[in-house]
């Protein structure tokens, strides 16, 4: 117990460090959400990989999903490489970058506003960001709380309150280029720590092929007379599979936290060597939580008492409970080191989106033109200000929202997720990207795939999940493309001049 708490606290020390140590470079609001957009590749691809993957992979969807499908849950981290990581930079990196700095947006909600001429849309989607990625920010605290419990033995509760106030304190001091650094501490932490949890684990089970050999004589949920399903390489089934790597993988082309790691990225070389290195990263990572939560039915599952039903979440911290004290304190501060990156930029991307896209929502002009009346530096810098104490002051705000969902949870961690990525991503995904490669993008396309994301998921969710809430969300992210290219093509066109105006950035290195 002494290791553990020690380690614990060196690290939480070292994170509050960062953000004192930052703290200079937060008092303007472009410092404060984009680092003043200097950020470099290792940075910012280790902020996307540790902001992509936290205690929701590790102990929601790695032990939900790997007791579901077996090994064959491995395609999961892959497709989250692949798609989610490898793609995501290079479909999104440098057209997202150039544009956004373009236009001079510094959120999603405000690339929207802007892209497409319509400030309705800027407020529309700061709503929609700020109401849903607090279930997915409960969903966090609540799989990092248990990984706390089954370590240092502390009341889920207490662990809960803990996190948010620490991950409140650096985000609070030093902004993005606080949250970037400790990403990157953090990432180097996860690394490490998943290769050694997966080799502790298989070890216990007496290595890799008896593992294996003993998930083969496992019999199949749907059939109990067939056995081998869950050491198959798509497992007992392939389509709900297939669901979840949509979800999990496409889905951070449209989260606002993810998205806005390439708003702040140096140059163009930058963004092709964080391309690599977020792709690897990923590889390790999630793949590893998936490969690792494949072999969950090899331990005695936990029960809930209320519902009678196996609880997911404590499926991956039962594995977990009988390794040495030494791998447990690895453990904990590799979740912690997930889950502290993800929550710092939530609230991070919430508050902004709030301050800038709703409190303060300035008037725009589109690259060319010439503004209406200027103000003196001095009333512009009190401006900048009031907008980051602002911000701070919501950071605390959206925290204890979210800390009051997670101390009663209505549902497993999986579906928390599920829910957020679905309405998140299918209401963003499909404008966003295609806003960025396709001039007949229309503002009332945008408004349709808005409506499509989120009154997907909110009636699937009042009429009690009818479709699992994995596959609804991407089904929500899919069926947004086919929504946007529809309605773009019955509904009336953005000014040609405008839009010219605003493609030319890709005409420069």
């Amino acid at each position: 117990m002494i290791i553990k708490v020690l380690l614990t606290v060196i690290f939480l020390v070292v994170m509050v460090g960062v953000g004192i140590y930052s703290r200079k470079q937060a008092s303007s609001v472009e410092g404060f959400v984009l680092g003043g957009r200097a950020v470099g590749p290792w940075l910012t691809a280790f902020a996307f990989g540790t902001s992509y993957f936290s205690a929701v992979v590790f102990v929601g969807y790695a032990g939900q999903f790997g007791w579901k499908y077996g090994l064959s849950s491995a395609w999961i981290g892959i497709g989250n490489a692949v798609i989610g990581s490898l793609l995501a930079w290079i479909i999104l990196g440098r057209r997202t970058k150039l544009m956004t700095q373009h236009i001079e947006s510094r959120t999603m909600p405000d690339f929207f506003g802007t892209r497409f001429g319509d400030q309705g849309l800027r407020v529309a989607a700061s709503i929609i960001a700020f109401v849903f990625l607090i279930p997915y920010t409960a969903g966090v605290y609540s799989g990092i709380s248990r990984l706390f419990e089954m370590g240092f033995e502390i009341p889920y509760e207490y662990c809960v309150v803990i996190m948010s106030i620490l991950t409140a304190v650096y985000v609070i001091i030093g902004g993005y280029k606080a949250t970037a650094m400790n990403d990157f501490i953090q990432g180097i932490i996860m690394l490490f720590g998943i290769v050694a949890v997966i080799i502790a684990v298989l070890n216990a089970q007496g290595g890799l092929t008896t593992a294996v050999e003993k998930l083969a004589q496992l019999p199949s949920d749907a059939d109990p007379a067939v056995n081998g399903g869950f050491a198959s390489w798509f497992g007992p089934d392939p389509w709900g599979l297939l669901g979840v790597v949509i979800l999990t993988s496409l889905g951070t082309m449209g989260l606002p936290q993810m998205v806005g790691k390439f708003y702040s990225i140096t140059d163009e070389s930058a963004i092709k060597r964080g391309t690599i290195i977020s792709t690897i990263f990923a590889f390790i990572v999630a793949g590893g939580c998936y490969f690792l939560g494949g072999f969950g039915r090899l331990y005695e599952p936990v029960i809930n008492e209320a519902t009678g039903k196996i609880a997911f979440d404590s499926i991956v911290p039962a594995m977990l409970v009988t390794l040495p004290n030494i791998l447990i304190a690895l453990v904990v501060l590799l979740v912690l080191s997930a889950s502290m990156s993800t929550l710092a930029s939530l609230v991070l991307t919430s508050s902004s989106t709030m301050t800038l896209d709703l409190i303060y929502r300035d008037k725009k002009s589109l690259p060319g033109e010439v503004e209406e009346g200027t103000i003196d530096d001095i009333v512009a810098e009190k401006i900048e200000r009031r907008k980051v104490v602002v911000m701070r002051v919501l950071i605390v705000f959206f925290i204890v929202i979210s800390l009051l969902i997670a101390l009663n949870p209505p549902t497993f961690i999986a579906q928390l997720m599920g829910i957020s990525w679905g309405a998140l991503a299918g209401a963003f995904l499909a404008p966003f990207m295609l806003g960025l490669y396709w001039r007949g993008v229309t503002p009332v396309s945008v408004w349709a795939c808005f409506i499509w994301g989120v009154g997907l998921t909110v009636i699937n969710m009042l009429a009690g999940n009818p479709i699992n809430p994995i596959n609804c969300g991407a089904i929500a992210m899919l069926g947004g493309f086919p929504v946007v290219w529809l309605v773009s093509l019955f509904s009336k066109k953005m000014p040609a001049a405008d839009v010219a105006r605003m493609f030319e950035c890709y005409k420069n290195k």
